[in-house]
């Protein structure tokens, strides 16, 4: 060759070259891994290693290898191809909706794998032998979380968006994602939507009313009626104090507090103040004693009645049980015409993924992430997010940080974002005590400044509403409630999960709701003779709340918020809910 003879390239090989290769090297693998099985299963002396040699584990090895196999040839050689069979969960997979992801062999293919291999990784922790019921669960819960990081959608080489939004742009998507992805590890906590859009007391939380009562541990709100007449008996409304309380007051259309005053309701809620380091020495007995008896006795005292009908939202459903026990022990249940119950649980033997959070290593951390006694709300609002990954995480790494895409106004996420502290000593109790012991279903293993604690001398009017898809307090776990209540209850099964099953106002015509008058031994029981009605289930509770005590009396005086004995301190939404 000449000096300057410039080298000689090879050709590139045709598609058809590049087909027939990956066959042949395909097949070689297929070839290998066939005889190593064979030698397996002939030669019985071999020892059987639990989850590697056993013949269940060989076997599961075979199919996953042959399905790997299709998934090749429809690539490589799609005449000879299998018609292609999906499952109905795959292809309702909206990580994969677009349809480059099957229009494109190469991504098609890159889809298929995955979810072949997520398939075969979780059915793999099911057929583990030796693990006891929680360990597998755990097992799985960690795994469903790996295979969903994994995902070719959150990666930008794999995405087909991804590559087609940085070839057009080139590359301001990736430098806006990485603009919002710096921004999010600055402050700690993965963004849903866009904060700069709403505004506490201008945007959400906006029903009138005043704040007339304030403690070290609660505000107390009272509502402006709209109506000349109200229900006698007042209705009281505990939050969960690991949020915000406004989840039931967010926007007009959609508040629960809204329209429980336009109901001719007389409307109070407590705002829970956010812990700090002042609050290190807050247990259950505060928020029971301090907090939800006392609001009541305020109430009573502020309006001149007997009774009040409270609400319990979430774990304030789990405290507002030990205080009708706790009341029904010291012979004054009668302070509560009625009770209703939000999505919650009183016995924890059932309570889904939650529980793979209590074990004595994550409340060893969670006492170390505590220094100062309270627990940061960004870790909690992490664990809640670790629930629903795919949803609350990888889609915003996909949409927020891969394709650079502007964070979409929704209300419901900005309230999941307004994380509150925890006072530590208490959060940690109320695992051990209830998630990982179950105490509260043990009588007398609690107690409330030393009133003991037995839920089946609750005889207080309930009624009990759980969310069909509820992943946070799983229905079959609420349903526990009518086994251990002993007054007359009404329990009720709402599509959707634990905030939208909850916060579905009758003008949105969206979901449904279950009820079965007849006595049910078990929520499938409840299920199979269950009257579906569409719509929101808000009317029927307001109806069975009128069947309790349906008095009336005129707005007058203490009705309306700081004309009572009770002066107004400041206007709804009140200080404590902008505490940070």
């Amino acid at each position: 060759m000449a000096e300057n003879d410039a080298p000689t390239l090879p050709p590139l090989p045709s598609l058809e070259d590049m087909q027939h290769w990956t066959w042949v090297m395909g097949r070689a693998q297929q070839m290998m891994l066939e005889a190593g099985l064979k030698t397996l299963e002939d030669n019985p002396a071999l020892p059987i290693i639990p989850g590697f040699t056993d013949p269940q584990t060989i076997a599961r090895a075979r199919d996953f290898w042959s399905e790997s196999m299709r998934l090749w040839q429809r690539l490589v050689v799609p005449e000879l191809a299998e018609p292609a069979e999906e499952k109905p969960e795959h292809a309702r997979d909206k990580r994969f909706k677009a349809p480059q992801w099957r229009d494109n062999p190469v991504f098609d293919w890159i889809r298929q794998s995955y979810l072949l291999i997520s398939d075969h990784l979780l059915a793999n922790v099911d057929h583990l032998e030796g693990l006891d019921p929680k360990q597998r669960e755990q097992m799985r819960f960690a795994m469903r979380n790996i295979v969903e990081a994994m995902s070719p959608s959150n990666f930008p080489a794999t995405n087909p968006l991804v590559i087609e939004k940085t070839l057009e742009s080139g590359g301001e998507n990736l430098l806006a994602g990485l603009k919002n992805m710096l921004s999010d590890i600055a402050k700690g906590q993965l963004t849903h939507t866009d904060a700069k859009a709403f505004e506490v007391g201008r945007t959400l939380a906006t029903t009138p009313g005043k704040v007339v009562k304030r403690t070290p541990l609660y505000e107390l709100i009272q509502y402006t009626p709209t109506t000349e007449q109200v229900l006698e008996v007042p209705l009281i409304i505990f939050p969960p104090w690991i949020n915000r309380y406004y989840i039931l007051d967010l926007s007009p259309e959609k508040s629960f507090i809204k329209w429980a005053v336009d109901q001719g309701v007389t409307v109070f809620v407590v705002s829970w103040r956010s812990a700090d380091a002042t609050m290190k020495g807050v247990t259950w007995d505060d928020y029971v004693e301090a907090g939800q008896i006392d609001a009541i006795d305020t109430v009573r005292e502020l309006l001149g009645v007997p009774s009040v009908h409270a609400i319990g939202y979430c774990v304030a459903g789990t405290t507002l049980a030990a205080t009708l026990a706790v009341l029904a022990a010291r012979a004054r249940a009668d302070k509560v015409k009625s009770a209703t119950f939000f999505t919650a649980q009183v016995d924890f033997t059932r309570a889904g993924e939650l529980l793979n959070f209590v074990d004595d290593e994550q409340l060893r951390l969670i006492e170390q992430l505590s220094p100062e006694g309270y627990l940061d709300g960004r870790y909690m609002a992490a664990t809640f997010n670790l629930l629903r990954g795919r949803d609350l995480i990888w889609n915003y790494v996909t949409n927020n940080y891969l394709l650079g895409q502007d964070y979409a106004p929704f209300d419901l996420l900005y309230w999941n974002g307004d994380t509150t502290n925890l006072p530590s000593a208490w959060h940690l109790s109320y695992l051990r005590d209830l998630y990982r012991d179950n105490l509260l279903v043990k009588p007398g293993a609690l107690s409330i400044r030393g009133t003991p604690i037995d839920i089946a001398q609750v005889t207080t009017p309930a009624y009990v509403q759980a969310g069909r898809e509820d992943h946070i307090a799983p229905p079959d776990s609420v349903w526990r409630i009518t086994e251990h209540f002993k007054g007359p209850l009404k329990f009720v099964l709402a599509g959707s999960g634990h905030i939208a099953g909850v916060v579905n106002p009758p003008a949105a015509g969206k979901y449904q709701y279950w009820t079965n008058d007849r006595a049910c031994a078990t929520l499938a029981d409840f299920v199979a003779g269950a009257a579906e009605t569409k719509g929101s289930w808000w009317p029927d509770w307001i109806d069975w709340l009128h069947t309790q005590d349906a008095a009336q009396v005129p707005v007058a005086g203490a009705r309306r918020p700081g004309d009572g004995a009770l002066p107004a301190l400041a206007e709804a939404p009140g200080d404590y809910v902008r505490m940070r």
